[in-house]
């Protein structure tokens, strides 16, 4: 018995080692890392929220007649910190899908807001709004980036869940891991814009009228 016992020791690290080299330890791992890649993501975000409150202030005291405007980026921005996420939220596809929206909409009403900056010189060279405005366009570029790793580390993590040989471990020892859900690109990113530095045309004439004969 003691015998058996020695052998059976002595065979453990080898099925261990053996584990490790067919992946049983690839899910968790991928896990951890989309885990990871999606705090990221938050933190961009939250980092966007923040600037927001210092940006409507400053606009608010060049433009205050963009009440309309300034209200509706103070209210997307509430609305978006408003949705609460955690980890579970990547594998639910409808808290993901009303987070996703909520920073959506606040990505449009900034936009709507940087545009009509356009339309005040003053404000336009203000120190403190080009700070804002450079923090604003640096923090975009990091959450279009995070974004990117976040859905490359749900892509490979989605993949071995669904083939061979991870699959075996997915169906097995982590049957109760779920796919990550990927950011998908909102519907005006699918157009590009038109920009057009010309006048506006004028107004085509009407073609005089046929003089009549004598």
């Amino acid at each position: 018995m003691a015998i058996k016992l020695s052998r059976l020791l002595l065979l453990l690290p080898i099925l261990a080692l053996t584990l490790a080299g067919c992946g049983v330890n690839t899910i968790p791992t991928q896990d951890e890392q989309v885990k990871a890649a999606w705090a990221e993501v938050q933190n961009q975000y939250q980092r966007r929220a923040d600037l927001v409150p210092n940006l409507v202030a400053t606009v608010r005291g060049y433009a205050a007649q963009e009440a309309n405007v300034l209200t509706q980026v103070t209210q997307a921005r509430a609305s978006a910190t408003q949705v609460r996420v955690d980890a579970s939220t990547i594998t639910d596809p409808a808290a993901f899908e009303r987070y996703q929206a909520a920073q959506n909409q606040l990505s449009g009403v900034l936009g709507r807001l940087l545009a009509i900056t356009e339309n005040y010189p003053d404000l336009k060279s203000n120190q403190n709004f080009l700070a804002l405005q450079s923090q604003l366009e640096g923090t975009e570029n990091r959450i279009a980036i995070s974004r990117r790793d976040y859905n490359e580390a749900a892509r490979v993590y989605n993949t071995s869940l669904r083939t061979f040989p991870t699959i075996l471990w997915a169906k097995t020892f982590y049957a109760s891991q779920k796919p990550a859900v990927p950011f998908a690109a909102v519907a005006e990113a699918q157009t590009a814009p038109t920009v057009s530095f010309d006048p506006p045309a004028a107004p085509a004439m009407a073609p005089a009228a046929p003089a009549a004969k004598p």
